[in-house]
């Protein structure tokens, strides 16, 4: 049997090689129509921030290394421009001699990605010292930018996730660094409670940003740029990071189904609508494992898993694709932010309200051991049932490992019910005695339960501002935190004598704060028959 795979970089490799180790006679055939098959494109912003100085590191599989040891022609430079699926037969065109030749397939694996977008800014098209990065080729032409221009400036146009990455590490190099969203948050589709976090570290570190803004047009080949919100600015540099559409342009003419996001359609073997072609990667679209709708799984982890699985299926294993979760981390100089499953932006995207959320705010290791610092931790559940739909957090240790467990959790199929029962490894330098997964339970639980009431600032109504009793149970000596303005401080140690100040005619808040007395104070509200709501922000 013939295996074709379009495309290398994640899914293509890890498809070709395993099917390799289960099956020594078939035939494998790879076409990837850039420079390079394999290589860790998620490294690539430490390698221009200089983190990561050995390029060769970078790339993870040649075409030498892949034919050596796993007898797999790979060849690169080669594009797939047509697919005949009746005839089984594909045209190719090579990039570097301009040839153009046939080739015949078995089963066609399409994993081709997806590719940077430019937005359509007048003059984007025409800025010299404009790049997008997706690649090691687009790495090597930043690197030589930065090497002959030396720019001392650099704007990065979008503050997502890869934006980010990429303003930390030219500011790593030395560089002052402005990023522009037309979003009202950074860190899109982390949810505000988390954005706004990162928001302050950016700011913290330096970095101009500039929000709900986008730029009017480009100028002078890019060394002018006019912002929406009338800044001008004038950069060495210029970043897009503002999104990627998948490379779909062969599989429209071939009649493979897709949706209206230009992705591929698969079924839970990652099949396509066409007789023995299988899709993986961006270029697809798959299933949620938490809410069971359309999903794309734009994730290089996703993509591996899915190539790997995928050479099980077709060497006859049994085996299901279960769907897409979503998972990611990401460095933000000294915070860790990371996520699992679906955010409120995404929730609300797919129609689906029945949820709740809280927003904890707990030490990532015990408060008495050196070093402790806040984790800021959101989950979101379902309102019937508790099922974990999602959860996202920010600070400078222990993220991604309660991330983690909360995927396992969501794959596992566990509610917030069973979050309290979770056995997590405790020490004073890793953990607290109840691990932060332990006090999301309780307090989700809580919630469920009513057994106390929260509601976000943002939803608090005009008439619950001007009537409402806000109550502050800060100690003196401790700063104001939250945007509400408190109608009266109590602290919370001194909330039982003084209890007959607080109005039980009036419907009562209490503002924002981190950590365990918010709750407690309302516990203790709750005793003496006055039913306050906790504010989160």
């Amino acid at each position: 049997m013939k295996f074709v795979v379009i495309g290398g970089v994640a899914g293509g490799p890890s498809f070709a090689t395993r099917l390799r180790r289960l099956n020594e006679e078939h035939e494998i055939v790879i076409y990837e129509r850039g420079e390079h098959i394999s290589y860790a494109s998620c490294a690539l912003p430490y390698y221009l921030g200089q983190v990561i100085d050995d390029r060769d590191s970078l790339i993870e599989r040649t075409p030498e290394i892949l034919k050596v040891k796993n007898n797999i022609d790979v060849f690169t430079k080669h594009e797939v421009t047509l697919i005949d699926p009746d005839k089984k037969e594909l045209t190719i065109h090579d990039l570097t001699t301009d040839q153009v030749s046939q080739t015949n397939y078995d089963y066609l694996i399409i994993s081709a990605g997806a590719r940077p977008t430019l937005p359509p800014i007048p003059g984007a098209d025409q800025a010299e010292n404009g790049f997008v990065l997706r690649s090691v080729t687009d790495a090597d032409k930043i690197q030589a930018f930065i090497q002959n221009k030396a720019p001392k400036n650099v704007l990065v146009l979008g503050a997502g996730v890869m934006g980010l990455e990429l303003a930390e590490n030219f500011k790593h190099r030395g560089m002052e660094v402005t990023l522009v969203d037309q979003l009202d948050q950074v860190a899109f589709p982390y949810d505000h409670e988390i954005a706004d976090l990162v928001y302050d570290k950016l700011i913290e570190q330096g970095l101009t940003v500039h929000l709900n803004t986008h730029i009017n047009d480009i100028r002078q080949k890019g060394n002018e740029v006019q912002l929406s919100d009338g800044a001008l600015l004038h950069p060495d540099m210029i970043l897009f990071a503002t999104g990627v559409a998948p490379n779909n342009e062969i599989v429209k003419s071939a009649g493979i189904s897709m949706s209206e996001n230009g992705q591929i359609i698969v079924d839970n073997q990652l099949k396509t609508n066409l007789p023995d072609i299988f899709a993986i990667g961006d270029i697809i679209e798959t299933t949620s494992v938490i809410t069971h709708q359309p999903t794309p799984s734009m994730l290089s982890s996703a993509a591996n898993r899915q190539g790997h699985l995928l050479a099980d299926i077709v060497n006859g294993a049994p085996f299901t694709y279960r769907g897409y979760i979503g998972a990611g981390v990401a460095k933000i100089f000294d915070y860790t932010a990371s996520y699992v499953g679906l955010t409120e932006h995404q929730l609300k995207e797919a129609g689906i309200t029945n949820y709740k959320t809280i927003f904890i705010t707990p030490f990532d290791h015990a408060n008495f051991y050196p070093g402790a610092t806040r984790l800021n931790l959101k989950l979101i559940f379902e309102e019937e049932t508790g099922k974990i739909l999602g959860g996202q957090a920010v600070g400078e240790h222990g993220v991604d490992k309660r991330i983690g467990e909360l995927s396992v959790a969501i794959t596992g199929n566990l509610t917030v019910f069973d979050l309290p029962d979770l056995e997590l490894p405790y020490s004073p330098p890793y953990s607290t005695t109840r691990d932060p997964l332990n006090i999301a339970g309780y307090v989700a639980i809580n919630q469920l339960n009513n057994t106390v009431k929260t509601i976000k600032a943002s939803e608090l109504t005009k008439e619950e501002l001007q009537n409402g009793f806000f109550l502050d149970i800060r100690e003196a000596d401790k700063p104001k935190s939250g945007s509400i303005e408190a109608t009266k401080n109590i602290p919370m140690n001194e909330l039982r004598d003084r209890i007959a100040e607080i109005p039980k005619e009036k419907q009562v808040f209490i503002t924002f704060r981190k950590g365990l007395n918010t709750y407690t104070s309302a516990r203790i509200l709750a005793g003496f028959g006055i039913k306050a709501t906790m504010i989160e922000e």
